[in-house]
C-alpha cells in the first residue's frame, strides 16, 4: 500500500496501527496522520530502533493492509 492510500485511509488505519505499536500515544498516530517518514521516525525514537528497522516495520505494515 503507497503512501498515498495510507494517508487516505488514516482513519481506519489508526487503530490497527496502535495496536501494532502500542507504546506509541494516540498524539503521535494523531500528528502522523499517515505520513510513514514520520512514523518511522516516532518508532525509532520511542523503540530505540535503527532508522532502517523503522521503516521497514512501517513499509511491512503497509503490506498487511492489502
Amino acid at each position: 500500500m503507497n503512501k498515498d492510500i495510507i494517508a487516505g485511509k488514516w482513519t481506519q488505519i489508526k487503530g490497527k496501527a496502535q495496536a501494532k505499536w502500542g507504546d506509541l500515544t494516540d498524539d503521535v498516530f494523531d500528528v502522523a496522520e499517515g505520513n510513514s517518514e514520520y512514523l518511522a521516525g516516532k518508532l525509532q525514537e520511542r523503540y530505540g530502533w535503527e532508522r532502517d528497522r523503522a521503516e521497514k516495520e512501517v513499509k511491512e505494515f503497509g503490506k498487511t493492509l492489502n
